[in-house]
């Protein structure tokens, strides 16, 4: 099972509104892959506080394609692939919002978060978020860029696994006894931990 990273930024507060969409397909131990799609969204409604974070404005977007459109093109990679996120519970919830408003099925993906993984193994951070971890890691990218997040998020999923000895990715949920999330057409199931102490 390959590896799929992936991040949306939203044009307002609306979780059905992506406005982009990055991943980053990993592979044999490595980030192989990256790629960012503008989205336009069904509501070009843009928020001043949206646009000061991803510099996404609604000029940018007046030529790309809707969500559904854009998504098609992934699915059969997202349907094959342990998806990644890091926070994913929010990027989840931009899926299932936004396939709602289009009155579109989610498809089956089982998913799984690295923020959750970062708490567990490297529990001194004083912030778990995707900057200070990927600092931490010694990564540089350009936070809420879509697609350099979704590479970001990509290296922490890897540092996560060489540092607790884990060849495969798809070993990891197990390894850190995380229960692995998964959207479906008739709903989800999210992605958890049982314990809180550190993984060695």
């Amino acid at each position: 099972m390959r590896a799929l990273a992936i991040d949306f930024e939203t044009a307002n507060e609306q979780r059905s509104s992506p406005c982009s969409v990055g991943l980053a397909w990993i592979e044999d131990g490595a980030v192989i892959r990256v790629e960012e799609r503008l989205i336009r969204p069904k509501d070009m409604r843009f928020s001043r506080f949206n646009i000061a974070v991803h510099g996404i404005r609604p000029e940018h977007v007046e030529d790309a394609a809707e969500f559904p459109e854009v998504m098609e093109e992934f699915e059969e990679d997202l349907g094959d692939a342990l998806v990644i996120a890091h926070n994913a519970a929010f990027d989840m919830s931009v899926m299932r919002a936004t396939y709602a408003l289009y009155g579109i099925a989610c498809p089956d993906i089982d998913y799984v978060c690295t923020l959750k993984m970062a708490r567990m193994v490297w529990q001194d951070l004083a912030s778990h978020r995707l900057n200070e971890v990927s600092r931490h890691i010694d990564f540089s990218f350009k936070h809420h860029n879509a697609a350099e997040d979704a590479h970001a998020c990509g290296e922490v999923a890897l540092a996560v696994a060489r540092k607790l000895n884990v060849s495969a990715m798809r070993d990891l949920p197990t390894r850190l006894e995380m229960t692995t999330g998964r959207l479906h057409a008739s709903g989800y199931s999210p992605c958890s931990v049982k314990r809180a102490k550190p993984a060695r």
